[in-house]
């Protein structure tokens, strides 16, 4: 499962392990990052070995969109810290909620009670990123949402997932998510 790729990659380091693709065809060595990553890898060797129109079948009985690349990265998974007292649990729950305001990263020490610098310091330690790359991110998954559920345009869901141009929404979705928008939402409609 790709969660466990870096204990994969420590366990054997002679092996090249890519923790951020859906799937790999070596040839003699095929591999997936997970069961619905499995289905996709299904669906490419259909596609390899009886074409285009046989896994597109597959993929509608399946109730599946037909292609999400091989390379595409996984989809963002966000999980909240445990709650131990010292968690930032709330200050994310507020965050995410409200991931589509201009927040800065003073307002955001401010709400979680403490100074910039303490805030930083424990945001990264338990959350492994900075506060605006996790706001970042939160802004992204929201517009995965609004891609998968709404027929508006690329340009709403950009306003409406708090970036400030479609060209950023398009930037950033493309780095975190791996895929262009506009072919994150054909995948999701194919099926």
């Amino acid at each position: 499962h790709w969660l466990a790729a870096s204990e994969l990659a420590a366990r054997y380091p002679s092996v090249r392990v890519d923790a951020d693709v859906l799937y790999v065809d070596g040839g003699q060595v095929l591999t997936s990052a997970g069961a619905a990553a499995g289905l996709d890898l299904c669906l490419h060797l259909v596609r390899r070995d009886h074409g285009a129109q046989v896994a597109a079948s597959a993929a509608r009985m399946a109730v599946m969109p037909l292609e999400r690349a091989g390379g595409q990265a996984q989809f963002i998974v966000h999980e909240a810290p445990v709650d131990d007292g010292g968690s930032l649990e709330p200050i994310l729950r507020w965050m995410d909620e409200r991931s589509a305001s201009a927040l800065t990263l003073e307002a955001l020490a401010r709400r979680a009670g403490a100074s910039v610098r303490t805030f930083s310091r424990r945001f990264r330690a338990q959350t492994g990123t900075t506060p605006l790359q996790w706001l970042l991110q939160a802004r992204v998954r929201r517009a995965q949402r609004l891609l998968e559920s709404t027929a508006w345009s690329v340009d709403t869901i950009a306003a409406r997932a708090g970036f400030g141009s479609t060209g950023a929404l398009r930037l950033h979705f493309r780095r975190i998510v791996g895929t262009p928008a506009n072919a994150y939402r054909r995948a999701f409609r194919a099926a």
